[in-house]
This record gives structure tokens, C-alpha cells and sequence, in this order.
């Protein structure tokens, strides 16, 4: 038995956090797996993995055996796309992280289409609100809706992005129409937790700095559909991806509030680390994500 296949074993059961759930992601037996790690800590003569029946972890050198691991598995996968790209045949796994919002949407649909024209790579999507690392975290790269910030990864814009700040015609007929961020403070308003200000809303000020109001309401959940439905009841203001909020500000169930108070410079992204060489499949999909929404903006 080869090193690789044992360090691809430990790498699968590492992600899956465990034997059994590791067997069932990828169609072997939990016996076999644990044949193939013991006998990497054999050949390394180092314990990777602390297990009992209830518990599993990584040991200080499983840790370190983990991320160097990772990062030669991706790179024999990558010289092995590139030599499958010369002769036409793209195939393998994609682990991509993205947020719910971004699945959730109508947006999502683009992760279909593309599992739909490339039936040879499987998607491996996790979806988490969180930013992951994807070199430690083991992904090949990560959708991030945000104002992308200085970062060691790299980064290609697939659309723009802004957000509004939405409520029900009830709601502004009940509590009034807010002409200042400040406003904001003494009126209901939903809070999505995914958000980077949680509680403190940024806008552009009086003079166009920014400013940051804080605010409350009934209802703080993460979950932007959740605070799009509690919009829509009319329980609060809401900041809202312009996504999420496009079908009811068409059929007048959610109006804009204060547009010329919204901060601007979002955008859709693909980003991934820096690599000697991009795989193939990452470069194609990539690709096609970008035509994806390309293609939308144009209809």
C-alpha cells in the first residue's frame, strides 16, 4: 500500500471528523480507513489521531502531518488535472465553501447548472456563514459575498453586490419614514447576526463619512430569508442582500429606505489561494460561474 493512499485516508477522515462518517463520504469501510491510518502512524512512527468511542482528535503531529499532507495531495491532484486538461477530460472533486445566502438564493441555482454540464466533477459544497481558511480548512476555494478586504488569497469578481435597507409600506406607515441613519435607534429593526456589524449598522453620515448606528428590534436570527419573512410581517427595518430582496421590492411588499445612506463597494467573488498551478476543474468552474452571471446581468 502507498504513503499517498494512507495520507488521503487520514486527510478524508480529518475533514469528515471521523472514521464512520469519512467511510460513508467516500464509499469505503470504517475498517479500511483506520487499516490505512494506522498504518501511516506506523511508517511515521507518530500518533496522528487521539480516538476513543466517543471522542477524536488531532494530535500536535497530526495537526503538522495535516496541513503539509493537504498541501501535496492538492498538488499531485493539480499536476494530474493539468495533464487530464491537455487531452480534454476535466473530472475530480471540488470542495468549495460558500454561504447559505449565496445557496439559498435564486443565485444558487448557478452550482446546479454547473453540476448539470459537468457531470464528471463532483461538488463538494459546505455551506457556513463564517470566513474559512481554506489552505488549513482544506477547500479549493470559497464563494464570499462582502467588500473583499486585503487578503493573501486571490480573487475574481463574479457580480456586482449591494444591500438596501428594506421595510413593509405597514411598518413606515406605523412608525414613519427614517430620513437619518440616526433614525434608526428609536425604531424596530431586524438584525441579521451574519453580519460583520451585528447590532451597528453602518451608513454614510451628514457628510458623507461614515457612521454607525446602533439599533434593535424583535427579532435577531442568522439567516437573512428569516429577516427577509420578518421584513415582509412588517416587524422591523431590515438590512437585506439586494438579491434576497429583489422579488418583494417588485411586488411592493418590501420598499427601499435611505439609498443615498448606503454604503457601496460590494461585490460576488470566487477567491482561492495561490497556487504554483490552479487546478484544471477550479479553473473551469470558475469560469463558468463568471459566464453564469455574465449571462444573467445581460437578461
Amino acid at each position: 500500500m502507498d504513503t499517498l493512499t494512507r495520507m488521503r485516508a487520514f486527510i478524508d477522515v480529518v475533514e469528515a471528523e471521523g472514521f464512520s462518517a469519512a467511510a460513508r463520504k467516500i464509499g469505503r469501510s470504517k475498517a479500511l480507513l483506520s487499516k490505512y491510518v494506522r498504518e501511516l502512524e506506523d511508517e511515521l512512527g507518530a500518533l496522528l489521531l487521539n480516538r476513543t468511542t466517543r471522542q477524536f482528535s488531532m494530535t500536535e503531529a497530526g495537526h503538522t502531518y495535516y496541513r503539509r499532507a493537504s498541501e501535496i495531495v492538492r498538488e499531485v491532484d493539480s499536476l494530474a488535472d493539468a495533464v487530464r486538461e491537455s487531452s480534454g477530460d476535466v473530472r475530480g472533486r471540488i470542495k468549495l465553501s460558500a454561504p447559505r445566502t449565496f445557496a439559498d438564493a435564486p443565485i444558487g441555482q448557478s452550482l446546479i447548472d454547473f453540476a448539470k454540464q459537468y457531470p464528471d466533477i463532483v461538488l463538494d459544497i459546505q455551506l457556513d456563514d463564517r470566513f474559512v481558511d481554506l489552505v488549513e480548512e482544506g477547500f479549493d476555494l470559497a464563494v464570499r459575498i462582502s467588500r473583499l478586504e486585503n487578503s493573501s488569497l486571490i480573487a475574481r469578481r463574479l457580480a456586482p453586490f449591494s444591500i438596501k435597507l428594506c421595510a413593509s409600506p405597514e411598518l413606515i406607515a406605523k412608525h414613519g419614514m427614517p430620513t437619518r441613519p440616526q433614525d434608526l435607534g428609536r425604531m424596530p429593526c431586524i438584525v441579521d447576526t451574519n453580519g460583520r456589524g451585528l447590532n451597528n449598522w453602518p451608513f454614510k453620515g451628514d457628510n458623507g463619512d461614515p457612521v454607525s448606528v446602533a439599533v434593535s428590534g424583535p427579532i435577531e436570527v442568522n439567516s437573512p430569508m428569516t429577516a427577509r419573512a420578518a421584513a415582509v410581517a412588517g416587524l422591523g427595518f431590515s438590512v437585506l442582500p439586494d438579491f434576497i430582496a429583489a422579488p418583494d421590492l417588485a411586488s411592493g411588499r418590501l420598499v427601499t429606505v435611505m439609498d443615498d445612506r448606503i454604503l457601496s463597494g460590494g461585490g460576488i467573488f470566487a477567491v482561492y489561494p495561490h497556487r504554483r498551478y490552479l487546478p484544471a476543474k477550479v479553473r473551469v468552474f470558475v469560469d463558468f460561474l463568471v459566464q453564469w452571471f455574465k449571462t444573467r446581468e445581460a437578461t
